[in-house]
């Protein structure tokens, strides 16, 4: 198969993240605000934060992330079970809550890796947002592990793998059979800033994943389409990519079924 369509896909991919990222400096307090392309609760552009202390740089949310949920009605720090999806979502990618402010200190180094590993997190903890609008009883991440555990499908949550890049990313959770190998991302919503950020760590983590494990690597999606109006061109991006994708509200279907077995 012509892989040249995948590669001029991330080549896009990386000038469109290039191209829209802006950096402005605070020259009385030394810090860079960073504003990125990807979309935030309120539909505005997520920013984050950067400052040099020594050999220490420090990458904030400066608060917002937090404040931004209390005005959209949901209060994570008030409520146990939010407050211990929060702590989850924190631990995964090495944040730290102080005082509200999300925060994650590195070198110049790693600081492609932190700074990924913030706009991820702000992004899920952003998807609480959506607790506070309908009455459910689990997330919806609990929900496809109840569903894996009920199916008997053996299965790796929080699934760590390193890219060509250098980057570490984070999928829910992976499914490894004799000859493949899946990586599966649940989708509560989908949007500009998850459908790409599947898609790009599934691409960047494909070649060194199947030169170890010899198997062929493929992506899916299980998306939550319980009442829920979902743009076309998000679920055709995927598509598109080659993934492959699994409807919530029908995976008790056969066709559905198959896709989860590697």
């Amino acid at each position: 198969m012509n892989d040249n369509w995948i590669n001029s896909s991330i080549t896009e991919y990386y000038n469109w993240l290039r191209d829209k990222t802006q950096v402005l400096k605070n020259e009385q307090t030394g810090w860079y605000a960073i504003t990125t392309p990807f979309i935030g609760l309120f539909n505005d552009n997520i920013e984050i934060y950067v400052k040099l202390d020594n050999d220490k740089m420090i990458l904030s949310d400066d608060g917002q992330t937090l404040s931004n949920l209390e005005l959209a009605g949901s209060t994570p720090l008030r409520s146990p079970n939010r407050k211990e999806w929060l702590d989850m979502i924190l631990l995964n990618y090495g944040i730290t809550l102080n005082d509200k402010e999300l925060q994650t200190i590195g070198t110049e180094k790693d600081f492609n890796q932190k700074k990924h590993n913030l706009i991820c997190a702000i992004s899920e903890i952003s998807d609480m947002a959506m607790m506070a609008k309908h009455t459910v009883s689990s997330l919806f991440k609990e929900d496809v592990r109840g569903f894996f555990d009920e199916q008997n499908i053996i299965y790796t949550p929080q699934f760590i793998a390193k890219g060509s890049t250098g980057i570490e990313f984070t999928f829910d959770f992976q499914i490894a059979g004799k000859q493949k190998e899946l990586v599966i991302k649940s989708f509560n919503t989908v949007n500009k800033l998850n459908v790409p950020n599947f898609l790009f760590g599934w691409d960047d983590i494909k070649g060194a994943r199947e030169k170890i494990s010899g198997k062929e690597l493929r992506g899916l999606a299980i998306i939550n389409d319980v009442d829920k109006e979902l743009k076309p061109e998000y679920v055709g991006a995927l598509e598109s990519k080659g993934a492959d994708v699994v409807w919530w509200s029908k995976r008790h279907q056969p066709d559905m079924r198959e896709k989860l077995i590697a």
